[in-house]
């Protein structure tokens, strides 16, 4: 079942906006196959500020997420497979429909987990398919007891060190269109959201890692991702690879995400 339809013209413009944020020449015009995970910076979703949550982002309850009463949000990870190239300045279609909901408690408290699917369509070709995950938690209080951060593997073959600022989390939330606060207001992040800085996009560690393992491996076929620690504005990651399997090490050695990619 499909809940919610948006259409977008691929502005080529905004890739390649993208693509200086992150230091490279943009290459990207009408017609050009755009990068894999670009088709992040499309498909807004723009709300009137009276619906807008206290954390930036669209309030629960009024689009396909529904209210569970959890007032933090977090991107928990991603499943992508790609069909075909979707091509920049071209008009395509988006088909977005809630896929699972469902509640459980764990050691910092009550959860709530979301799955949206999304299917991308240009020209009458189905070039994505797109599956998000979403976790609601409630606010951190002095009793939380936060879960440890997994160690990260150091067997990798490939490696690249990364590192992050406020202007390039704000250029992001910008492009995206991502009102969530934890990126770009670093009282809000610290004080209510219990950060110790301004929080690194998940999706924009996924994608640094496609970029990554596309340079090595070649055009992706499927993708898919899961964060286990947030990574702050101020911290130097690494992008680390061995054969399919990607991950993102943190300065102390933590695992902020890992990923699986297919060519």
């Amino acid at each position: 079942m499909v809940d919610d339809i948006q259409s977008d013209e691929m502005d080529p413009a905004r890739a390649t906006a993208f693509q200086v944020a992150l230091g490279q020449a943009p290459t990207i015009a009408d017609g050009s196959s755009l990068p894999p995970f670009f088709h992040q910076l499309y498909f807004w979703a723009s709300r009137a500020p009276a619906e807008l949550g206290r954390d930036g982002h669209p309030k629960v309850g009024l689009g396909l997420i529904p209210d569970m009463g959890l007032p933090r949000r977090m991107w928990a990870g991603g499943r992508l497979e790609f069909h075909a190239p979707l091509r920049a300045g071209v008009e395509a279609e988006r088909r977005s429909a809630l896929e699972t909901k469902n509640s459980k408690t764990g050691r910092s408290g009550p959860l709530g987990f979301v799955t949206l699917r999304h299917e991308i369509w240009q020209e009458g070709a189905h070039c994505l398919t797109e599956w998000q995950d979403l976790v609601y938690r409630e606010d951190p209080v002095a009793s939380t007891v936060e879960p440890l951060s997994p160690t990260a593997r150091t067997d990798e073959t490939d490696q690249r060190d990364v590192g992050f600022d406020s202007t390039l989390l704000f250029r992001y939330s910008a492009l995206t269109l991502n009102g969530h606060r934890i990126h770009y207001d670093l009282d809000y992040a610290r004080d209510v959201e219990g950060y110790a800085g301004l929080v690194v996009h998940g999706p924009l560690l996924a994608q640094l890692l496609m970029l990554f393992a596309e340079e090595l491996v070649g055009k992706l076929t499927r993708f898919s991702f899961r964060a286990s620690s947030p990574l702050m504005h101020f911290e130097t990651a690494t992008l680390c690879r061995r054969e399919q399997d990607l991950w993102v090490r943190g300065p102390d050695g933590r695992q902020c995400m890992q990923a699986v990619a297919s060519v």
